[in-house]
């Protein structure tokens, strides 16, 4: 594939680790970006890992006030230290950005999606691309379980990442 051609699916595998995003309600957005992950993309951060590793590392960030762990509640933590707060659902709110959080079955965080302006919703796919899609419970599933906690912020507010 030539660096101008873009991807416009999904391969078959991939599409069938979610089985509610079907062809018609997804859009690739950016080409393949090992270098951050969902909840950095979510948070609006396209330099670097969220992750909430023990000692500071090189490429990886976490907020520093966040709680650590893999529970649903560090995750909102850490959308809580840049700004985020906890709101009813996931439907369009005019002066807000909203973020959707997931948690598997076994109670541990897997993704945040971020919702977009137009009220569809934007996903990086691990260290794959990034995909627009019709609302959060298009990537719900065996991968990323369920939809658990919906944040929003101010649309005016600059998120508060650090550069550490």
């Amino acid at each position: 594939m030539g660096k101008r051609e873009r991807l416009r699916h999904l391969s078959d595998e991939v599409v069938a680790q979610f089985p509610k995003l079907e062809r018609d309600n997804y859009e690739i957005t950016s080409p393949r970006d090992p270098s951050y992950n969902c909840i950095a993309y979510a948070a609006g951060d396209d330099s670097r890992w969220w992750e909430p590793i023990t000692f500071p590392s090189p490429g990886y960030y976490w907020p520093e006030s966040a709680q650590r762990g893999a529970s649903p509640d560090a995750l909102r933590s850490c959308f809580e230290a840049v700004g985020y707060e906890v709101c009813e659902d996931g439907e369009p709110e005019k002066g807000y950005t909203k973020v959707a959080l997931y948690a598997a079955p076994n109670g541990s965080w897997t993704h945040a999606a971020r919702q977009l302006e137009n009220g569809q919703w934007t996903s990086k796919l691990g260290k794959s691309v990034d995909i627009r899609h019709r609302n959060p419970g298009c990537v719900e599933g065996p991968v990323y379980g369920d939809v658990v906690i919906f944040m929003r912020t101010e649309k005016a507010t600059k998120v508060g990442i650090s550069s550490e």
